[in-house]
């Protein structure tokens, strides 16, 4: 599944932002290891880079994008996007530029922790929690199926 990471759940991860640092970084992990394939909107990327050169630095910043940029894909941010932005029911710009670049990044769901402001999307939006939660489910459910399998094909080869 494509996913898009809102800047939110992102900045959850590098600040460490507790009791929200800890679903979105088991999310980042998936994408680290490609059970999702992570995408974040170009203006996440040039939002993150200002925050982190105030905070920690501008080399500092430049390593942490760079880490990003190793793990996630980009979802672009052109003239298109900004139109389909602009004419949306989004009440925050922000949010609808992202669903934008989303949309037509063709990435299947957005991870936020402000569903709110994605409820005219037309793709789903998950919590971190609920990501997490969800795909735990779906691998415990595939498990116990391939079990299954597994102990059919036993009973035929010993019968």
């Amino acid at each position: 599944m494509n996913i898009l990471f809102d800047t939110n759940v992102v900045l959850d991860v590098l600040l460490d932002r507790k009791p929200f640092s800890a679903p979105a970084s088991v999310i980042f992990s998936w994408v680290e290891v490609g059970e999702f394939i992570g995408f974040l909107g170009a203006t996440t990327v040039t939002t993150i880079f200002y925050l982190a050169t105030r905070v920690v630095g501008k080399k500092q910043a430049e390593e942490e994008i760079s880490k990003l940029l190793s793990i996630f894909a980009i979802a672009p941010v052109n003239r298109a996007v900004l139109e389909a932005a602009i004419n949306s029911k989004f009440t925050d710009f922000e949010d609808a530029v992202l669903y934008e670049s989303a949309r037509n990044a063709g990435v299947q769901a957005i991870v936020t922790r402000d569903a709110v402001g994605f409820k005219y999307a037309k793709i789903s939006v998950y919590s971190p929690e609920e990501l997490v939660k969800m795909t735990q489910t779906i691998k415990i459910i595939g498990t116990k199926r391939a079990a299954g399998k597994q102990m059919h094909v036993d009973v035929i080869s010993t019968g």
